[in-house]
Formats: structure tokens, C-alpha cells, sequence
């Protein structure tokens, strides 16, 4: 997370290819030494170290599919870059568990995977590192200052409005991977004949809905982005407000039946991530085509950055705090009600029957809320109410998500055309377009469109000759 701004600056204007292959070999070789540490503090160093070469990978990976690919089959290519996530982590989990189990020992996970990295190096060297804009029709279009670069993301409604709902998704997402299979779990054990359940159990069926999920809804939101984009042209961003506003209340429904009905809670969970899933492919694909070729590295390592630090990052930790804070307002409101009521006649939430308490004693309810068995260890019930609560902020977030992404929805065709306009003319000053004092009337719009087509068809034939017909950027 850190480290993506370095490797966005640095995917603009060196070798995409080797910086990347220079990341996933990093990766490899910090995996595989992390398995060799015995001390916590090394194993967390090259656990972290990890991280860097990851950045490097999802910073400038999205943008060389960009340059390969243009208009629907740069969509399905992205659908199918992001669709090897879910992919991949399903296969992570399965591959790790099974080689844990085979050798004895968990390290050998680490062992494993990095060979999986030597083969990913090595299928690097031998990529086509495309120009940047060539997919576009354009050659040679000259980096900008590092500092300009930053001035024309920030100034891109459509980028920072995008980015914001996206890390609204980041942020349910990480929380649910966190405590959706604790919170599952808490749910039903707390019911009667649910004893035998194991959060094992639990997490195994919650991995499996997210994996299933994720390979459904990464391409689904891919076609419905292709199908309802010819027609439609702000389509993307209202896909994906339609995406998050409707998970909002099925996660609701499923965080509010779990106790109840198990197997509904699991179909709303479902639906819900599968609603969720619709943003990853069309979130990329919306910052390819709303942020020029030589500020594509850097556009995705700042959103990396943010919907990271703002999103999967601290999610976990919010509704963790939530849930404490509820906790201690759920033993005070036990206390108090075992304090007029005796333990043994009040079923309050099943919270009386944790706490032993006098009638003289309700004159003082800090002293007890800490000496409380409630306070050392909280009954099933108890950290599920107030699990609950807290994750009901997930859904409050997935609004605000949603309304972002409707915001977006109001300059995504603006700065589309304003993009369109650097490349057709090969012009970096975008102190105008930024700002959106300037935009392309329709009519010249779909003049320059159709130009840039006709010289995507003949540059693989006349490559050389293209260079010296058309408009070059030298």
C-alpha cells in the first residue's frame, strides 16, 4: 500500500515489464525466507516485505492490459485480470491447507507458492511491454512532471469520485472477510442444538460463498458494463451504484436472520458479495479511459493507496472498536436490569445470566462492569449483539458508496472526452481539461473517434509507415 505511489511513478516512465517481474521476484524471495524466520519480528518484516512486490504487480498490471486492449475487449481483459483474484485465493486456501496437512507443517505453504512466482517471472520476460496509448493509436506521448501528474488526478472529478466508491467497497469487503464467519458463528451457537458448529466449519462455507462470488459477479459486472455501454453511455458508474446500494440491504437481512435461519442468512450473504463484486473490473476499466496513457501507473497506485489505507485496511479495526464499545453498553444495561430483577427470573438478551448481582449493589455500576464475568469473557450472545450492531455500519458505508459512484456518473463523460482529446492530439497540458473548462463538442468528438479507429486498424500492417503518417508525439 505504501509502496504503490513508487511503483505508479516508475510505471510511467521505465520499463513496466522488468519493474514488475523485479516485484514478483521479490515477492517470492521474501515468501520463501519469511518460512525460514524463528523469530515473530523477522517472520512480520518478510511477511511485509511481501507487500512491495504485490504493489508493483497491481500498479502497473491493469495498465499494460490497457495498452494491449481497447473498447470491449479491453473490458473482458480486465474482467479476466480481476477475475483470477477470487480464483486465486480459493486456490490459496485449498493449496496451503493440503500442503500443510501433507508436510506436517504450515511453513511448507510458504514454501510452495514461491515457486508458483519463479514461473509468473519468467511468463513477465516474455510480455510484450506495449507503448503507452498504442492500443489508443498513439506513439510517444512524453511524461509529464511528477507533481503535474498529481495535480491532474487530483483536479479528475470522475477519478476521485470512483476512487471514493471504491474504497467504500474495500472497506466492506475487508470488514466482512475479517468478522463475517466469526459473526456467523456467534449466531449460531448462541441458538440452542448449535453446539457442535466450529467457526472451521463456518469459515468454509463463508470462503466458499466469497470465492463462488467473486467468479460470478467480476465478469458479470464486465458484461453488464459492455452490454449497457453502447446505449448508455455513463452506464459504469450507475452499475456500480446499483451494485452497492443493493447489497446494502441484503447483508442487512442476512446480518439480522443469521440466528434464525441459517440458510436464508447464507443466501443473503451470497447475493449481497455477489452485488459487491459487479465494481472490480468496471472500476478499473472506468480509470483507463478517464486518465491518460502516461498517468495510468500513478492513478492506480493512488487508488490502491486509498482505498486501501480508507478502506480493507482499517475496516477491521472500526468495527472492532464499534463492537467493544457496544459491549460495555450492553453489560451496563445487564447490570442494571439484573440489579431490579434477580438473575435467576430475567432473560434480558441472556445477558442477566452472566452477571451475579445484589440488590445493593446497583449504586455502583463501574465497579462492576469491570469486575464483571461479562468483562473477561463475554457470553455468545453478547459478542454477537453487539457484532451485529457494529457491522451494520458496512451496509451505512455501502450508501455512501453508492452515492459516489452516482456523483461520478455526472463528469464521466466529460473527462472520457477529454482523454480522448490528449490522445487524438497528443497534447499533456491539461490545465483546461482538468479542470473542465473545456470539453469536446460531440460532432468533433466522433470525427477524432473515428480517425484514432482507423489508425488502430492499420497500425499492426504499416506500423512503420503510421509512425511517419500519423500525427506523432515526439
Amino acid at each position: 500500500m505504501i509502496c504503490a505511489p513508487v511503483f505508479g511513478y516508475l510505471g510511467d516512465r521505465y520499463s513496466r515489464k522488468w519493474i514488475m517481474a523485479l516485484g514478483v521476484f521479490l515477492w517470492s524471495t521474501t515468501t520463501l525466507l519469511g518460512s525460514f524466520m524463528n523469530h515473530f519480528g523477522w517472520f512480520i518484516t518478510f511477511r511485509a516485505l511481501v507487500g512491495i512486490g504485490e504493489a508493483s504487480y497491481s500498479t502497473i498490471a491493469p495498465t499494460i492490459i490497457s495498452d494491449l486492449f481497447v473498447g470491449d475487449m479491453r473490458s473482458k481483459m480486465l474482467a479476466l485480470f480481476y477475475f483470477a483474484i477470487p480464483v486465486g485465493s480459493g486456490f490459496g486456501y485449498i493449496v496451503g491447507s493440503e500442503t500443510a496437512k501433507f508436510f506436517g507443517n504450515w511453513v511448507w505453504a510458504l514454501r510452495v507458492t514461491p515457486v508458483l512466482g519463479v514461473i509468473a517471472v519468467v511468463l513477465i520476460a516474455m510480455l510484450r511491454d506495449p507503448e503507452r496509448g498504442a492500443s489508443e493509436g498513439t506513439h510517444h506521448m512524453q511524461a509529464t512532471s511528477y507533481s503535474e501528474d498529481i495535480k491532474a488526478i487530483v483536479r479528475n472529478p470522475s477519478f476521485m469520485l470512483s476512487t471514493a466508491g471504491f474504497t467504500c467497497v474495500a472497506f466492506v469487503a475487508g470488514a466482512l472477510a475479517w468478522w463475517g464467519p466469526k459473526f456467523i458463528y456467534l449466531g449460531l451457537v448462541s441458538q440452542p442444538g448449535n453446539e457442535n458448529i466450529t467457526l472451521n466449519d463456518v469459515s468454509f462455507i463463508f470462503g466458499a460463498i466469497t470465492m463462488t462470488t467473486g467468479i460470478i459477479g467480476v465478469p458479470l459486472g464486465s458484461y453488464l458494463s459492455q452490454r449497457f455501454n453502447r446505449k448508455y453511455p455513463r452506464a459504469d458508474p450507475y452499475i456500480c451504484a446499483v451494485g452497492l446500494i443493493l447489497s446494502a440491504p441484503l447483508l442487512a437481512g442476512a446480518m439480522l436472520t443469521v440466528s434464525a435461519n441459517a440458510t436464508l442468512a447464507y443466501v443473503l450473504v451470497f447475493f449481497g458479495e455477489l452485488a459487491l463484486n459487479l465494481n472490480w473490473a468496471i472500476v478499473a476499466d472506468m480509470l483507463l479511459y478517464v486518465v491518460v496513457p502516461t498517468r495510468r501507473s500513478t492513478a492506480e497506485a493512488f487508488q490502491i493507496l486509498i482505498s486501501h489505507a480508507f478502506g480493507d485496511a482499517g475496516s477491521p479495526y472500526f468495527v472492532g472498536v464499534i463492537s467493544e464499545a457496544i459491549k460495555r453498553l450492553l453489560r451496563l444495561s445487564a447490570i442494571g436490569v439484573a440489579g431490579v430483577f434477580p438473575a435467576e427470573l430475567s432473560s434480558y438478551s441472556q445477558l442477566a445470566e452472566n452477571v451475579t448481582i445484589t440488590s445493593t449493589t446497583t449504586t455502583t455500576l463501574a465497579p462492576l462492569v469491570s469486575q464483571s464475568p461479562l468483562a473477561d469473557g463475554d457470553s455468545h450472545a453478547v459478542q454477537f449483539r453487539a457484532l451485529q450492531y457494529a457491522l451494520f455500519s458496512t451496509s451505512f458505508v455501502e450508501v455512501i458508496g453508492g452515492v459516489f459512484f452516482l456523483l461520478t456518473a455526472m463528469y464521466i463523460l466529460r473527462d472520457r472526452r477529454n482523454v480522448e482529446r490528449v490522445v487524438a492530439g497528443c497534447d499533456l497540458e491539461l490545465s483546461e481539461s482538468s479542470s473542465g473548462s473545456e470539453t469536446l463538442d460531440p460532432s468533433t468528438a466522433i470525427a477524432r473517434e473515428s480517425s484514432r479507429s482507423h489508425r488502430h486498424r492499420h497500425h499492426h500492417r504499416r506500423h512503420h509507415q503510421d509512425r511517419r503518417s500519423n500525427s506523432s508525439c515526439s
